[in-house]
């Protein structure tokens, strides 16, 4: 990607946007368009400002981050996505990734990574905090494993099937954690889970092959 790169912040705590902000506007090739302090605000304000790039962070009010990317991807907006997190979860990591993102930092070092990160996701790259560098590792055995086994339902929890059974009545993350009694992140991993066991990859996969698989989840 050639010349000014845009970016979109969204994140709900104030000083923290502002800081990141200023970190990356020192940049002369990044130019911050806009902020949102939350889910619903960055959706509206990606829409408005086709940015290249939208760093998020996945714990947000009204829509968690990877909500908000999957309505980009329904609304056919296609944005590099830096996913931003306090979390050193191995299942949030993955669910990003499944889900379509490109960058993936912590919050404890987003400052001091985040303009190489934006780079990086801008041309196509993959950028994550050196400190998750085993989750990567992890993944890619993971996947290696996927070729030598043939992935089906059989191989959910209960609870995974559960999960499946509320994503076939197109049930959101919140609504899902509600008739569960778990918390939204605890749905995430779940879907991250369900993901990685089936092989599944982008924002709708996992909806489609709940649909797909109705009769066999009654």
């Amino acid at each position: 990607m050639g010349g000014e790169i845009r970016v979109v912040i969204a994140d709900d705590h104030p000083v923290f946007r502002r800081g990141l902000g200023m970190v990356i506007a020192s940049d002369p090739m990044l130019k911050v368009v806009g902020e949102a302090a939350n889910g619903c605000d960055a959706i509206e304000r990606i829409s408005e400002l086709r940015p290249d790039v939208v760093v998020l962070d996945i714990d947000m009010p009204q829509k968690n981050g990877f909500e908000v990317v999957r309505e980009l991807h329904s609304l056919k907006l296609e944005p590099a996505v830096v996913f931003l997190t306090m979390h050193r979860d191995e299942a949030l990591f993955n669910g990003a990734f499944d889900i379509g993102a490109q960058g993936y930092l912590l919050k404890d070092s987003a400052i001091s990574d985040i303009v190489a990160g934006i780079k990086a996701v801008a041309k196509a790259e993959n950028f994550i905090s050196p400190a998750l560098a085993t989750f990567l590792v992890n993944r890619t055995r993971r996947a290696t494993t996927l070729v030598e086994h043939k992935p089906t339902l059989l191989d959910l929890t209960p609870t995974e099937r559960r999960v499946l059974r509320l994503i076939v009545e197109e049930k959101q993350t919140r609504e899902i954690a509600e008739e569960l009694c778990i918390s939204p992140r605890t749905v995430e991993n779940h879907r991250s889970h369900i993901c990685r066991k089936l092989d599944l990859h982008g924002a709708n996969a996992l909806l489609k092959f709940a649909m797909a698989n109705k009769s066999r989840l009654l």
